[in-house]
């Protein structure tokens, strides 16, 4: 019974996950993970444009 769980918890966290990617690809966001992604025009190489 933990075993099912378990795995209904973690397959919850990836449809989550899925979701928010695909929501923010809709947006038009060219970065996801980079914290910079609104202030680097998509080439998020790790640097702030200055």
């Amino acid at each position: 019974m933990e075993n099912i769980i378990i795995i209904a918890v973690v397959a919850a966290i990836v449809i989550a996950i899925c979701y928010y990617l695909y929501k923010e690809k809709k947006k038009g966001t060219g970065c996801i993970g980079c914290p910079y992604a609104k202030k680097c025009g998509g080439k998020c190489s790790g640097k702030t444009e200055e």
